[in-house]
């Protein structure tokens, strides 16, 4: 299977319907490629999923970098997109794209996925003018939980026409595709087909083009969150509970390890 690239995820749109998952390490990677998963998303997520911060907000680019060029070492055909983490965009375009490249450079991600709406289109043009494939994010976004909170966005006429708007913007500066995250699923209906680009749903119904989720939610691996929009499709979380438990009983028993598992001679 070749490589998959924006282009590649472009020429999807009113094609294939595009499904995204997030991860943070190699072995995560892996196992979505097996899946054949064509775009791997290593989400500032990681900063509440794996970090054990309660919000994406503490998440360094560091962190970021990290990450990412796990994520790398563990797939060669899914599409990588890393997020630029907290103000590592918002100050300047120059330092939108310094912190790209670094993505790309010592991370090894295909493209950087941003926050915004038409407040950055200006970033966004300067980073695909200068070759660095970029996926925008409107809607509910987590880097403004402080002004925002996490609450359904696009409610009323005006606000769904704003976030019309700041679609058409990050289309036209360029980007790739669009994440639409807990917006009304009519109001997401509406911009897929306003756009030209591939329009990735979280929380914002079924029409949009693709739809991505946080791997830790699927997996069941998130503890007791479990946002409404994320569905689960397994307990991963309570089979490796279950195997400690059994562990620990074998060992406190003296059950483990048994002569299958000791070397006797």
């Amino acid at each position: 299977m070749k490589k998959i690239t924006p282009h590649v995820i472009r020429a999807m749109k009113g094609v294939e319907k595009i499904a995204v998952l997030t991860a943070y390490d190699a072995q995560m990677a892996h196992f979505l490629e097996e899946a054949e998963i064509p775009v791997i998303l290593v989400g500032d997520s990681v900063g509440t999923t794996q970090l054990g911060y309660s919000s994406t907000i503490p998440v360094t680019m560091e962190d970021m970098i990290s990450h990412t060029a796990s994520v790398v070492r563990g797939c060669k055909t899914p599409l990588v997109v890393a997020d630029l983490p907290f103000m590592s965009y918002q100050i300047s375009t120059e330092q939108a794209l310094r912190n790209s490249a670094r993505l790309i450079q010592e991370g090894g991600c295909d493209a950087v996925k941003l926050e915004g709406g038409a407040i950055r289109a200006d970033a966004v043009r300067a980073l695909t003018e200068n070759g660095i494939p970029v996926c925008a994010h409107i809607g509910l976004t987590p880097q403004s939980v402080k002004a925002i909170g996490l609450r359904v966005q696009g409610r009323g006429e005006e606000a769904a026409r704003r976030l019309r708007e700041d679609a058409k913007a990050l289309e036209a500066a360029g980007a790739f595709a669009i994440v639409l995250e807990g917006i009304p699923a009519p109001l997401a209906k509406e911009i897929t087909a306003e756009l030209a680009i591939p329009t990735i749903g979280i929380g914002a119904g079924v029409h949009c083009d693709g739809q991505v989720l946080v791997i830790s939610d699927i997996l069941g691996l998130g503890g007791a969150y479990n946002p409404k929009f994320a569905k689960r499709y397994a307990e991963i979380g309570a089979a490796i509970a279950e195997a400690a438990r059994t562990y620990k009983a074998e060992v406190t028993g003296g059950v483990f390890p048994d002569d299958a598992h000791s070397y006797l001679e």
